[in-house]
């Protein structure tokens, strides 16, 4: 659904936000660079269907680099998954690490950034929900939330009510 009005997106507390992406080098290795774009998709399946691991929500683009931006309930919770012995992602790294390692064939990468309440803004217009919209909650952005510095102030505690929640968006865990 797309939404017409300026929208934004509010997420109660802190969350973190974590960038993650590989970058094809040799793109005719097929055989290197396949396997470690399927891990992501096994890890996503795993973070979708246990919504208690703490992902809110992701967006992904492809290109000869892969790029996605996850929303995590907490820190916590990211690093929790990242280290977790029975999750999908330490066995995806430890084959990584095997199959790949540093021979310069496919490039892996990744950015955390904690983030929480007047520390982020962002606006949405003629948009579906999507990124932050998507993990939190979206509403229109007047009454003190028309702009981007009114927005980092806190003008959002204005708002008693979402106006819509992400479509499809798994709601947040209670704190």
């Amino acid at each position: 659904m797309i939404h017409r009005d300026r929208m934004t997106a509010r997420l109660d507390g802190e969350f973190a936000v974590f960038l993650i992406g590989m970058r094809i080098n040799r793109p005719w290795a097929v055989h290197r660079w396949l396997p470690v774009a399927s891990a992501m998709p096994r890890m996503l399946r795993e973070l979708y269907t246990q919504p208690g691991l703490g992902l809110l929500s992701h967006e992904m683009w492809f290109s000869r680099t892969i790029v996605l931006v996850q929303y995590w309930r907490s820190m916590d919770a990211l690093l929790a998954y990242a280290q977790d012995r029975q999750a999908a992602h330490l066995p995806a790294w430890q084959a990584f690490n095997k199959a790949i390692g540093t021979d310069g064939s496919v490039g892996i990468w990744h950015e955390t950034y904690l983030s929480g309440p007047r520390r982020y803004e962002n606006v949405y217009v003629n948009m579906p929900a999507f990124g932050l919209g998507k993990a939190g909650e979206l509403v229109p952005a007047r009454s003190g939330l028309q702009s981007a510095a009114a927005r980092l102030r806190g003008g959002a505690a204005a708002v008693s009510a979402p106006a819509t929640s992400g479509e499809g968006a798994t709601p947040p865990a209670p704190h």
